[in-house]
């Protein structure tokens, strides 16, 4: 048999702050043969995006510290680069290359001061010594390959100009420029829509079947990688805790972890069961089954339905956002075309499609965050667009967001305690400092975190413990009504779940209702009460949430179910 292409062996890395060592990656080894998709699945912290930017020396050294193993490329009989030890000449050579990489936000990859062609080109021209011309030609070539719309248009236009799907398609585009023999895909379609997803998916295995490209794809849903693997790695905190084919992994889970990881997707639970967390499992690992989800623990939260004839809470009537074309005077994008629905106390209402559709553009019109074109917004029986900006301020109070990014959203400068304190401030909520800390430090604590976290800033906190910073910094003011604008999307399978167990606990506790915005109808289906399904400015479906899940009838909202990975 030849060699495999990649061969990591015994690694280990650590990071070194200070005079602390924290383990990232423990005696990790495993192969990858040329046309093999191999899977590395695991939570934020288990080590597999550290592993995969080992394999191109993508880690600053310091901190980085490799403390053993080697990383073998297999170019060809006789040609063993160890990526470890190579010189720096020959690690540029060889990366782009020989081994390229999707990164997991194309946002902050892409050059925002470079439009997307100038990017692919010099890519393409560092590597392969093309003419400008030439190298322009193959760039437009690889955007029709990834199927961008239009690609002479695309190739001018810069990253913020694009969705979020297009720039992902934009960097698959640059990663195989060079014909790779081995694809790094780190969390390709994270916060990505289920459709637009698939459509990545495909095209990512239609790139690796054509020219028998080895890919790495590394995820946190299980569910996901069935799509698309050969082989799955489940890594656990720094180590391999399982390696399977994808077959054999979905039908007999060894590992405690792996069990967690299929069994906390909301897909596989019925609105009123808690879902299962990684730690319940880690725990009870001899009691669980992931299959059994009888012993889950179940919510404490009520139905959001109200009797009839109770006024509701919101009531938006024709709301309009439109936003006028530049340079076509007369001409309107139409994000918000004349939506019409009600909240009753204590709903829950979701609102699903892709991204584009308009659904983040009403909620934040609802605060008017974004000014709404047309229409009346009635909260509590008055209008929200008649107020004052002094009376908007104090009703804002009652209404509030959780945002899609909680590391945006948060000032990098202040201390979580002291951003959720600032609220308090504005508001004037509390008599005086020492108050507001003790009303924060409360409101820390029923989130899930300690009150040391108060001194913390938002870079010291994982993705999930962030997001739960942006629910305590909206329950603060004991708000009536929350908007959750796709505020679990980028999240880990199992951080997603305890979030969402969170918020219906706090719906509980708190008594608000909430409009929570998504683009995956597994999750919406699962908190909410009542589901509209939003597609190009407008409400083509709406009603009961298992109604809409199970029995759609409209053609696009069968589209976004078809599109949800089912797993095996």
């Amino acid at each position: 048999m030849s060699a495999p292409l990649l061969s990591i062996q015994n690694l280990s890395i650590n990071f070194i702050n200070e005079s602390t060592a924290t383990h990232a990656v423990q005696q990790v080894s495993f192969t990858v043969s040329r046309g093999e998709v191999v899977a590395v699945v695991g939570e934020s912290g288990s080590g597999k995006s550290v592993t995969a930017l080992s394999v191109l020396q993508l880690l600053s050294s310091p901190p980085a510290q490799y403390s053993a193993g080697e990383i073998l490329i297999h170019r060809q009989e006789g040609d063993n680069t160890d990526m470890l030890r190579v010189s720096g000449k020959r690690l540029q050579q060889l990366r782009g290359n020989s081994v390229s990489m999707i990164f997991q936000e194309p946002m902050t990859s892409l050059n925002p001061l470079f439009t997307c062609g100038h990017q692919v080109t010099e890519a393409i021209r560092i590597h392969q010594k093309l003419s400008q011309a030439a190298a322009k030609r193959k760039t437009i070539a690889l955007f029709e390959k990834v199927k961008l719309p239009d690609p002479s248009l695309i190739y001018n236009r810069y990253p913020h100009e694009l969705s979020g799907g297009q720039k992902q398609r934009v960097m698959i585009a640059m990663a195989v420029s060079c014909e790779p023999a081995l694809l790094i895909a780190d969390e390709p379609t994270t916060a990505l829509d289920v459709t637009v997803q698939k459509n990545i998916l495909q095209l990512i295995k239609e790139l690796q079947a054509e020219k028998e490209i080895a890919v790495i794809f590394i995820s946190h849903d299980l569910g996901l990688v069935a799509e698309i693997a050969d082989r799955v790695i489940v890594m656990y905190k720094g180590s391999i805790v399982e390696q399977n084919t994808v077959q054999n992994l979905f039908k007999n889970p060894q590992h405690p972890y792996t069990r967690a990881l299929l069994a906390c997707r909301p897909a596989m639970h019925p609105k009123g069961k808690r879902l299962p967390v990684v730690s319940d499992f880690m725990n009870k690992a001899q009691q669980v089954n992931a299959y059994n989800v009888e012993n889950t623990i179940p919510a404490t939260t009520a139905s959001g339905l109200n009797k009839a004839g109770t006024q509701p809470l919101l009531e938006a009537q024709h709301i309009k956002v439109w936003f006028p074309v530049k340079n076509n005077p007369g001409a309107f994008i139409k994000a918000v075309d004349d939506v019409s629905f009600t909240i009753q106390p204590g709903e829950t209402l979701g609102l699903v499609g892709e991204s584009g559709c308009g659904k983040t553009t009403l909620g934040r019109s609802l605060l008017r965050l974004v000014e709404p074109t047309a229409g009346a917004i009635y909260y509590k029986g008055e209008n929200l667009l008649s107020l004052s900006n002094g009376l908007l301020r104090e009703k804002r109070k009652d209404i509030q967001i959780i945002f899609q990014d909680p590391y945006s959203s948060l000032n990098p400068r202040l201390t979580v305690g002291n951003a959720i304190r600032e609220v308090l401030t504005v508001h004037h909520m509390g008599s005086n400092n020492t108050e507001r800390k003790e009303m924060v430090i409360d409101i820390l604590l029923r989130v899930g975190l300690k009150p040391e976290h108060y001194d913390h800033y938002p870079h010291e906190f994982s993705g999930g413990q962030r997001q739960r910073v942006g629910i305590a910094r909206a329950l603060v003011l004991n708000p009536s009504f929350i908007i959750c604008d796709e505020s679990v999307s980028a999240l880990d399978v199992s951080v997603q779940a305890q979030v969402l167990n969170l918020l219906n606990d706090l719906k509980a506790a708190f008594g608000f209702s909430m409009l929570f915005i998504s683009h995956d109808l597994s999750v919406i289906k699962y908190i909410s009460d009542k589901i509209m399904v939003m597609y190009k400015g407008k409400i083509i479906e709406a009603g009961n949430a298992e109604d809409i899940y199970n029995n759609p009838a409209n053609e696009y909202t069968r589209t976004l179910i078809a599109a949800i990975p089912k797993g095996i």
